[in-house]
């Protein structure tokens, strides 16, 4: 199980990050109600983070099939079983982690078909599972991951290039890593090909490059890459 501290804040950091790259919905979205002080809550600000918690927690009361409370509250649980975890409580730790796969796997059953609710919980596997042995229960996890990606490539098919630079190559690295790391190395490869098409010269490029050239992405390379890096 997932019981490394920074690990647990670096994926869910990455999901609030490229979550908001991603959607392009009105403003006063759930999102960006909530995740700045999601944000700050997983870089260690502990006033940010429960106010982040009750926002969604008191949205979800009003609306029990409000999807994107639920994942946004899934990713905070799953930020505490981390911190559980890292103290030593395995009880509460286990605890806190069903909860959260609970309320994200019951979001994206809710909005199959919402990018606000799929890259969640999405980054947060796909981030997760990066910095763990590969086994069973990872594998379903990074399927998992893998689904939510394919789900919001297939809803943004129409404007790939329209999106940003960071937005569509968090997308196809997305993929392309998680093929790669369930073993579909052909389907990875139509997606670290589309990086060096569409994003020539970015450091997306190179990361596809890198990855034709060895197999695999360095877990650093893994992750989310900023949109001043990018670009």
């Amino acid at each position: 199980m997932l019981r490394n501290k920074k690990l647990i804040a670096a994926a869910a950091a990455f999901a609030v990050g490229f979550a908001s790259a991603l959607m392009s919905a009105p403003p006063e979205r759930f999102d960006q109600v909530v995740r700045n002080d999601f944000f700050a809550g997983f870089a260690g600000d502990a006033a940010a983070f429960e106010r982040a918690m009750k926002v969604s927690s008191e949205a979800i009361a009003a609306n029990p099939e409000h999807a994107e409370a639920l994942v946004w509250h899934g990713s905070g649980l799953y930020f505490q079983a981390g911190r559980a975890f890292q103290s030593g409580d395995n009880a509460k730790g286990m605890e806190l982690y069903k909860k959260a796969f609970a309320e994200m796997d019951r979001a994206v059953k809710l909005a199959p078909k919402e990018v606000g609710v799929r890259i969640p919980r999405g980054a947060v596997l796909l981030a997760a599972t990066a910095y763990q042995p590969m086994s069973e229960r990872v594998k379903a996890e990074l399927r998992r991951a893998v689904d939510d990606y394919q789900s919001a490539y297939e809803v943004e098919q129409g404007r790939l290039d329209k999106m940003s630079t960071h937005s569509l190559g968090q997308l196809l690295l997305g993929l392309g890593d998680g093929h790669s790391r369930l073993g579909n190395t052909d389907q990875a490869r139509v997606y670290f090909e589309m990086l060096e098409e569409k994003l020539p010269g970015t450091e997306y490029a190179k990361r596809a490059a890198s990855w034709k050239q060895t197999g695999k992405l360095t877990t650093e390379q893994q992750m989310c890459i900023g949109c001043h890096v990018g670009k």
